[in-house]
């Protein structure tokens, strides 16, 4: 550690060792990303960027002080202390003086170039349906190191690759869209390692194909069959963030005062693991400097337990689970979630389907609203399919969810062994940080299907 690094430690605890602080933490960040889309045939986005900062964040009570400063040398680090002591009403003190401390990541370019005209080539040449390909490359490395207010100091490194298509299929007038993202926490060569990049495209075109021939979804209450490609959304969205402990403390929550209480089938068991290798979501450590860990929300049907992160386990006395997450320095950290799914169960995809006499099976699912605090939700779905007598009949369209979080895991009867991993971004609070969902194929009994057709 250097002579700066030991006297920003020294100086950073002394400050908050002096008043009435709950917590306090210097948070450092640099970072530098390279992105590369294709659209209608041609490169049209090739870009870099990098930024590094610092953010200060004191608790004193129930008030958060909150300041933040471009740079990770001396300069900056004095600018940010000088405003965070005059928002608390005294004075900073001498503060170290030094260089940059973290310095800003270097990515080699990214070569895809040849490979997305390949890839769009590959695309277009495997039907003339297709209307419009686009694709996406992105690689970047995010540096993080925490000082909190006892002096300890935390690193992580974060390196994240993603790729993306989206194809427009065309058939008498008629647009279709297929969809895929891969994401992990990897560089470049490992994500081509990992994933066949033809095969991902060709799925895409697979779906959007499918759904020119759909016909409109019938609609009523019927079992729904969700595949494990449908990537854990609606526990995401629907169940996933109530058990925030920061929305359950605004009384936001459905959950609120539930610990300990049956809230699902004695199937279901939810998960949120951070420390997962490789997955989108996945951290050594929070933007507030503690461990990722396995944190079991759902027990068999039993909610165990809330996400938390410091100032959120300091006020309600909730567990730390390590869910403290920032999308950079600008901004305090948030109660976010990171990978959250649902446990694998028994029961293979063939044996829940058998079992459904007329539902739906949902292969992909779009975009959606959700209340937190009743549970209620609305979700789109982009790829389904009619189950008749315990077989997969015809591709529908312009099928929508329908219902309530706390209600539809109470009524998943079938979760299958197939656990299914989605990553994505998921935004809170104007904030954006990668996360990854995932579930098995589930049956849920009697969801409200509303659709096109009364048929």
């Amino acid at each position: 550690m250097t002579v700066f690094m030991d006297s920003l430690r020294d100086y950073w605890s002394s400050l908050c060792s002096r008043s009435e602080i709950v917590l306090g933490d210097l948070y450092l960040q640099s970072s530098s990303g390279h992105h590369m889309t294709l659209d209608d045939g041609r490169l049209e986005d090739i870009g870099s960027s990098s930024s590094s900062g610092v953010g200060v964040r004191l608790l004193r009570g129930e008030e958060t002080i909150y300041t933040s400063r471009n740079g990770t040398d001396g300069n900056a680090l004095r600018t940010a202390m000088e405003e965070i002591s005059i928002l608390r009403g005294d004075k900073s003190g001498r503060v170290p003086e030094g260089d940059s401390i973290l310095v800003t990541p270097v990515l080699p370019p990214i070569s895809m170039g040849d490979e997305l005209i390949r890839l769009n080539r590959k695309i277009r040449s495997l039907s003339s349906k297709v209307a419009q390909v686009s694709l996406a490359f992105s690689s970047s490395e995010k540096n993080v190191l925490i000082i909190r207010e006892d002096g300890s100091v935390c690193r992580d490194k974060r390196r994240y690759s993603m790729y993306s298509v989206n194809i427009v299929a065309e058939k008498d007038g008629d647009l279709q869209t297929g969809s895929r993202v891969v994401a992990q926490m990897t560089d470049i060569d490992g994500l081509l390692r990992k994933y066949d990049f033809d095969e991902i495209a060709s799925d895409a075109l697979r779906t959007a194909e499918t759904m020119l021939e759909a016909t409109l979804c019938p609609a009523g209450a019927m079992d729904v069959v969700f595949a494990g490609e449908a990537g854990g959304t609606m526990i995401h969205e629907a169940c996933g963030h109530g058990m925030e402990a920061d929305i359950v403390e605004k009384d936001f929550s459905v959950y609120r005062d539930r610990i300990g209480e049956v809230i699902a089938s004695p199937s279901v068991t939810i998960v949120d693991d951070g420390s997962i290798p490789g997955l989108y979501g996945s951290f050594e450590v929070d933007d507030e400097g503690t461990p990722s860990r396995r944190n079991l929300l759902v027990d068999k049907g039993v909610l165990k337990a809330y996400m938390t992160d410091r100032e959120t386990s300091e006020r309600t006395g909730f567990p730390l689970t390590g869910n403290g997450r920032r999308s950079s320095y600008r901004v305090p950290p948030q109660t976010r979630m990171s990978n959250t799914f649902v446990e694998p169960g028994e029961t293979t995809m063939n044996e829940l389907l058998g079992s459904v006499d007329n539902g739906l099976l949902v292969r992909q699912m779009g975009g959606g609203e959700v209340n937190p605090t009743s549970g209620d939700f609305v979700f789109h779905v982009t790829e389904g399919y009619l189950v008749k007598g315990g077989k997969v009949t015809v591709p529908v369209r312009g099928a929508i969810l329908t219902g309530n979080g706390p209600d539809v895991l109470r009524r998943v009867v079938g979760v299958g062994t197939d656990l299914r991993f989605l990553p994505g971004m998921c935004g809170k609070g104007g904030q954006s940080v990668p996360v990854t969902d995932g579930q098995p194929a589930l049956l849920v009994e009697n969801i409200t299907v509303g659709g096109s057709s009364t048929d």
